[in-house]
């Protein structure tokens, strides 16, 4: 006896899900880190309480050059265009993705000459000659998310696209902090060139002090030789930062998206210090204000999606299906009621013997998941130590500082001293070339610890997320 049909659905319905392939065992095995859990109290405590980054931060060094700089580099940076460019990809991505949710309509049409079959389905006359055959339809397509895959991969979809959006703030991030780093080195630049400068200007007295005592018969000719050949070396040096400088303004003309012409118009940055610390809520605030860390959870997050969107593949997929047009054979029958063609049905589609690819499928999205999470994970610990580093550097910066500053202090007393003997005719001029070197030394030192703290306060900044807030929804 037959069964009716709607016994025999059923009966396929359940032939079908129990012949499914299964992803038991499957998942990943990553966990994605509390940032509370690393301890900073200690690290931090003796650390100044300031607020989070401002957006513009860089305003607080106080030089209308540099801010100049910066909006120049957002504007014409290629970087910034290649990371707005990765968003509108991600967002048509996203929009892809979503299109599987909304019905499908298509026009189709062809016309199609052919010689119809004697032995088949068409009769006399049409059986054996040759004329065209003419089809016109609307084909309509809808397939019903009833395990969710879909949307999970519009999620996952979205996430995506949200993290390029984060990413293209992170290289802004990177940008600004990449504009204030090279100022800060043709500032340091033509800080030393103001010690190899004062180094021409001392040799220089000190090459008419010798030539005199040369005249009046108390040096020899080889302290004169000694003088003179100081100062050839000093001038070098002055080309060394000469160099230096220009190829500083070389890179932050590139920087801001211009040609080395540009970086004429550079005059002597004034960026001055500012003052340092941490908030007061760190790290637990931080894992928003790192536009890396809000863009790795993100892809945790659209990593889990796949994940979802790979098990729904498991299931059956229940679509459905319909067309309305016009056929016939010969042009001139073609637009009569009689050719109306329409059709509708349900169709099922269901893995049960793939091979494991469903399975190696949904393993390869958890391993992606596990990569995500310790990814993730490997941001936090990092710019939590990045700030640490930052805050141990300018503790060492500030007794580096007081230590340079009482050597400075000594070694231009003894170089005063040294020119003051050698004048009076109590010293020699080896004497004086030791203690000049000391001061070059210091002064040399002290150039590069005021670049040093200008840039730790920078690294600081982007350690702390640069004044980020957060992805956008």
């Amino acid at each position: 006896m037959p069964l009716p049909s709607s016994r025999l659905t059923l009966l396929f319905a359940a032939l079908a899900l129990a012949g499914c392939a299964s992803f038991e065992g499957l998942q990943p095995q990553s966990k994605v880190r509390d940032a509370q859990s690393l301890e900073t109290q200690r690290t931090l405590a003796n650390a100044p309480a300031v607020a989070w980054p401002a957006a513009d931060w860089w305003k607080a060094y106080r030089d209308p050059q540099l801010d100049a700089l910066m909006g120049e580099a957002f504007r014409a940076n290629p970087t910034l265009a290649v990371a707005q460019a990765r968003v509108r990809k991600a967002q048509a991505v996203a929009a892809a993705a979503g299109a599987p949710l909304q019905p499908r309509v298509d026009a189709n049409a062809a016309i199609t000459e052919q010689r119809f079959s004697e032995t088949s389905i068409y009769p006399p006359p049409f059986a054996g000659s040759w004329d065209t055959m003419n089809q016109a339809t609307l084909d309509f397509h809808y397939e019903f998310d009833f395990w969710g895959r879909n949307q999970a991969a519009l999620r996952a979809a979205l996430g995506e696209a949200r993290a390029a959006e984060v990413d293209a703030a992170a290289a802004r991030l990177m940008l600004s902090v990449a504009v204030a780093e090279a100022y800060i080195d043709l500032q340091r630049d033509y800080a030393q060139r103001d010690v190899a400068q004062a180094t021409l200007d001392q040799r220089t007295k000190l090459h008419d002090l010798t030539a005199q005592r040369y005249e009046a018969g108390l040096d020899s000719r080889v302290e004169l030789k000694q003088v003179e050949t100081a100062i050839p070396a000093a001038r070098e040096l002055i080309a060394r930062y000469d160099e230096a400088i220009e190829i500083d303004r070389n890179k932050l003309a590139a920087l801001a998206g211009a040609g080395p012409d540009r970086g004429l118009e550079i005059a002597r940055p004034e960026a001055r210090t500012v003052a340092a610390g941490v908030p007061a809520r760190l790290p637990a605030e931080l894992i928003g204000r790192r536009p890396d860390i809000v863009a790795q959870r993100l892809r945790v997050e659209a990593a889990g999606a796949r994940i979802d969107e790979a098990k729904a593949a498991f299931y059956p997929n229940v679509s459905l299906s319909a067309f309305v047009g016009l056929q016939s054979i010969g042009l001139d029958r073609f637009l009569r009621s009689a050719s109306t063609i329409a059709g509708v049905g349900p169709a099922l589609t269901l893995p049960i013997f793939d091979g494991g690819r469903l399975r190696a499928g949904l393993s390869g999205q958890d391993a992606d998941y596990d990569i995500a999470v310790e990814q993730y994970n490997t941001a936090i610990l990092e710019a939590v130590r990045e700030v640490a580093d930052q805050l141990a550097s300018l503790r060492a910066l500030e007794a580096r500082r007081t230590q340079q500053r009482m050597a400075l202090a000594s070694a231009q007393d003894a170089y005063d001293l040294a020119v003051l003997r050698y004048r009076e005719g109590l010293g020699n001029y080896l004497q004086v070339l030791v203690a000049e070197t000391e001061v070059l030394t210091q002064r040399s030192l002290g150039a590069d610890l005021d670049a040093r703290g200008l840039t730790l306060s920078v690294n600081l900044v982007r350690a702390l997320g640069g004044g980020y807030e957060g992805a956008k929804s």
